[in-house]
């Protein structure tokens, strides 16, 4: 198992991957922030769902969803129907204007990705795209379950020196 300095490390690489993130959704067309591109991006995977299927997806509470969900509905790329098996329940799907937007966010990421990865081996980019979604899935396990409390602090005293801690991780 790693120790303590490779997890900060860690945390280290993901405060800066920030950047990367940011840089993407800069490429986004302005009309469709990131919520927007999740939505898109999880009805082109999964196909039609409810929004409480949607929410689960996201992470995120229904509310949150909802206003996700109304943006994108404004600009015309879903549509909301009754739910057959459910009249008070509605489906969300993928209109063509929204599998359009989706495949102009898809070009748009894939010439970013190719240009900032050019260096890089197939085997690096397919290694990367392994790791990264073992590390999801290892968050996804543990979402039910409460996180373990962090140690106790030793008792301070004269002998004990302060050590440096990485700061939490903000985006």
């Amino acid at each position: 198992m790693a120790g303590q300095a490779q997890y900060e490390e860690l945390m280290r690489q993901f405060s800066a991957f920030g950047a990367v993130k940011r840089e993407l959704g800069r490429l986004m067309p302005a009309e469709c922030p990131s919520g927007s591109a999740a939505v898109l991006t999880l009805l082109g995977r999964y196909g039609d769902m409810r929004m409480s299927k949607l929410a689960e997806l996201l992470a995120v509470d229904m509310s949150v969803t909802s206003r996700h969900v109304a943006h994108v509905v404004e600009r015309g790329w879903i549509e909301r129907s009754p739910d057959p098996a459910d009249k008070r329940s509605r489906i969300l799907r993928l209109t063509p204007a929204g599998h359009a937007q989706l495949d102009e966010m898809s070009r748009r990421t894939c010439r970013l990705l190719a240009e900032r990865l050019s260096d890089w081996s197939d085997a690096e980019v397919a290694q990367l795209t392994v790791l990264m979604a073992r590390l999801r899935a290892s968050f996804d396990d543990s979402r039910g379950h409460a996180p373990e409390p962090p140690p106790a602090p030793p008792p301070a005293s004269e002998e004990t020196t302060p050590t440096t801690r990485t700061p939490a991780i903000t985006t």
